[in-house]
């Protein structure tokens, strides 16, 4: 048994498809499926069951997958160990962000982890669900670390390290009647339509909750996905937003800002990683780079 063969079956197994899995692994299907079934003649029995819409593991793949894991962790980590002695971190890092940080200005804070350790190649991606997709994917493996944002308890299996905070502020249109306003009370937004985000994304989780906690309908008229064009989207009439004060522009005169003076609207971004397994020497590295950048 190779490792190598170990990282096409995880791949597999974690994609569903094989397809997915050799996009992943940067190699063409028929040596992923060529790999799979000479692990499985290997082995003396089917690791995956192969069905129209997806690949689901069998009774003996289920088994194996954790094990999997484990020898894939062990030879990274003697990699690491080898690389350190050489002189130099090597290496791949899966690195999950949000799609606008805003808190954070992201390429810089790579750039310099890129000069410190030229030799680690990095892996970055988004989730189409958010801060929430992005700590499955770390759960089930597919990122090692990633940059998410949200309130509440920290979720199981996962460690948080705390880098940087903002509040959500209300932006309405120049001739919308608050617009005059310094501050509004989250009762006064009843009725009003939102431009928001999808269930599962911070800054929607962050809202839903403060309006959850005062009794009050949060009502949502269009769902986007970019922050960036979020202000335009309000300037067009297409409702209000509740957005990182840190992300707003500045000198707009066809919106106006309020602060929402009696609401938890907390904005919070942290690195999350996997708590049930060590990091490798590049994530350790990166994280302990964040601490410097942000909570030095």
């Amino acid at each position: 048994m190779e490792l190598r063969q170990l990282e096409y079956f995880v791949a597999v197994a974690e994609e569903a498809n094989f397809t997915r899995a050799a996009a992943r692994l940067h190699v063409v299907q028929s040596a992923v499926s060529t790999t799979i079934k000479n692990l499985e003649r290997e082995l003396r029995t089917p690791l995956l069951e192969r069905t129209p819409k997806r690949v689901l593991l069998t009774d003996a793949g289920a088994a194996l997958l954790p094990r999997a894991h484990a020898a894939l962790d062990a030879a990274r980590e003697a990699a690491d160990a080898v690389g350190e002695v050489r002189g130099g971190l090597r290496g791949t890092l899966r690195l999950g962000a949000i799609t606008t940080v805003g808190l954070i200005d992201l390429p810089v804070f790579l750039g310099e982890f890129h000069r410190r350790h030229p030799s680690v190649f990095l892996q970055t991606s988004a989730a189409p669900s958010g801060s929430q997709g992005l700590i499955e994917a770390l759960l089930e493996r597919r990122l090692d670390l990633a940059f998410v944002s949200g309130p509440g308890p920290r979720p199981t299996g996962i460690t948080l390290t705390a880098l940087a905070s903002s509040m959500l502020d209300l932006v309405v249109p120049a001739a919308h009647p608050l617009a005059k306003r310094r501050t509004v009370s989250i009762t006064e937004l009843a009725g009003l339509e939102f431009v928001d985000f999808p269930a599962g994304y911070s800054n929607r989780t962050v809202a839903d909750r403060a309006f959850a906690a005062a009794s009050v309908p949060h009502r949502v008229a269009i769902e986007i996905t970019d922050l960036t064009t979020a202000v335009a989207y309000v300037r067009n009439g297409l409702g209000v937003a509740l957005l990182p004060r840190v992300a707003l522009p500045k000198g707009q005169d066809d919106v106006a800002t309020l602060t929402v003076d009696d609401a938890d609207l907390e904005w919070q971004l942290s690195l999350a990683a996997p708590s049930e397994r060590t990091p490798g020497a590049a994530a350790r590295a990166m994280i302990a780079m964040a601490h410097e950048f942000w909570q030095g």
